[in-house]
């Protein structure tokens, strides 16, 4: 069929487009184990099912449209490589999972593809030890909440997933499938950027971060790095930079967290023998910087520069603040001097509450937060406390300027 025809239906009638299209499935059918199978450019008949290993390329020419029905493309094989395909026209179930790509094997490698016009990105369900790399992934348009998630991972173990650009989707969804590594994705203008669930050991590294209502989130997920990520304006009411809850470790390393409703959230280590562990990361023109909230202690928060904050660390906690760690932090607020000249504050730096409990302890106060009597009340309590101030942290060792930003070096 004229390719000029099926690109004009495509575009003005894609319904009709993929009916017109060529015939997938046979391709998959007589092709044997190993096949490594190069499609003439065209549009090709969607959905199709892969179940045995196979090199499917496309070249960057070739379209698989579903015509709004069921998933693309879905693979229940071991060592199938797909690669410079576009996937396009899947159904609308949220219970079908209706994907772009749906697979179901290990060790597949599914680079240089463009999944668009999709309900689900592409989803890895009991895939271990594979490479999803390069792929640009799009959903359809309208509300962040009933689109599909650009990448779900579900018992997926060791999986690879490297320089991505993830956008207009709801998540990215890493549930139950340890050890896996996102490096260098961009992830745009969704929900969650990046979701972890029961998913320990795991890596965090490189991405970029930017517009969506929340940045990283990780539930019970041990042993968990976040290193060298910038992420940017998740400014939803409840949105944060990095969300962290019921975690017994983890460590967030030489981040960039700027303009985010919260820049770094968490509650306690659910293991008193862990840690949380926060070193050099930027944490820059948020609304509060860090929260935290629990109960106090099990956080060491060391190297990190804070500039430009509303509220630099609010902590809704009981127990010692002693507790947590603070040492060697750049404060934009700090009121010290550094007499002896060797970079450090001389005192310690501090921070209480005073009228800051009344929005901390009660969130709907925010509202009035610099209107004149609050700040005035503010004013009379650091003057003359009419009550003893809660002490929230004291680092020992503030520091007089920045330390560089660490995005760009090598961790």
């Amino acid at each position: 069929m004229n390719r000029l025809y099926l690109t004009f239906l495509l575009i003005f009638c894609p319904a009709a487009a993929a009916q017109a299209a060529l015939p997938l499935q046979p391709w998959f059918d007589t092709a044997l184990p190993g096949a490594i199978i190069r499609l003439p450019p065209g549009i090709y008949q969607g959905p199709a099912v892969i179940n045995k290993p196979l090199t499917l390329e496309g070249e960057g020419k070739v379209i698989i449209d579903a015509g709004g029905h069921g998933t693309v493309l879905t693979v229940l094989a071991n060592n199938v490589t797909l690669r410079g395909l576009t996937l396009r026209g899947s159904g609308d179930s949220h219970d079908k999972i209706d994907s772009g790509l749906m697979a179901e094997g290990h060790h597949l490698l599914i680079e240089n593809n463009i999944v668009e016009d999709v309900l689900f990105g592409i989803s890895l369900h009991k895939s271990n030890d594979s490479i999803v790399r390069n792929n640009r992934i799009r959903s359809r348009p309208g509300d962040s909440a009933d689109r599909g998630d650009g990448l779900r991972l579900w018992y997926s173990l060791r999986n690879l997933i490297e320089n991505n650009d993830i956008g207009q989707m709801r998540d990215i969804t890493i549930s139950n499938s340890p050890q896996t590594r996102f490096i260098g994705n961009t992830v745009r203008e969704s929900r969650r950027g990046l979701n972890f669930l029961f998913s320990h050991r795991s890596l965090v590294k490189g991405n970029r971060f930017e517009n969506n209502s929340t940045g990283i989130v990780a539930l019970n997920s041990d042993g968990l790095i976040i290193r060298r990520n910038r992420i940017a304006h998740a400014m939803d009411a409840s949105g944060a930079g990095i969300a962290l809850k019921e975690i017994a470790s983890a460590l967030v390393i030489g981040n960039e967290i700027i303009h985010c409703a919260r820049g770094i959230m968490a509650d306690s280590s659910s293991d008193p023998t862990e840690r949380i562990i926060f070193i050099n990361n930027l944490i820059a023109h948020n609304t509060t910087g860090i929260y935290f909230y629990g109960v106090k202690g099990s956080h060491i928060t060391i190297n990190n520069t804070f500039r430009s904050n509303l509220w630099p660390v609010s902590i809704v906690a009981d127990g010692d603040p002693m507790g947590d760690i603070w040492r060697g932090n750049y404060w934009d607020n700090y009121e010290g001097f550094d007499l002896n000249h060797d970079g450090i504050g001389d005192r310690p730096h501090e921070v209480y509450a005073y009228a800051d409990r009344i929005w901390i302890e009660t969130p709907e106060a925010k509202f009035f937060r610099n209107s004149p009597v609050l700040e005035l009340l503010d004013f009379l309590e650091r003057l003359a406390p009419f009550s003893r101030p809660n002490l929230l942290l004291r680092d020992t060792e503030p520091r007089m300027t920045p330390l560089p930003s660490s995005i760009t070096q090598s961790w």
